[in-house]
């Protein structure tokens, strides 16, 4: 993968990973999955 200015990379287990899928939409990206649980969390 290419470098890309501003984005990071975080480890997580593919279990971990697999349940942020779940709980995302089709389509969606781990980003956006975890921004919504980020402001779910803020409540």
């Amino acid at each position: 993968m290419p470098y890309r200015k501003g984005v990071t990379t975080i480890q997580l287990t593919p279990s971990t990973r697999d349940k942020l899928k779940d709980l995302g939409k089709k389509g969606e990206s781990y980003e956006q999955i975890i921004l919504k649980l980020l402001k779910a969390a803020k409540k």
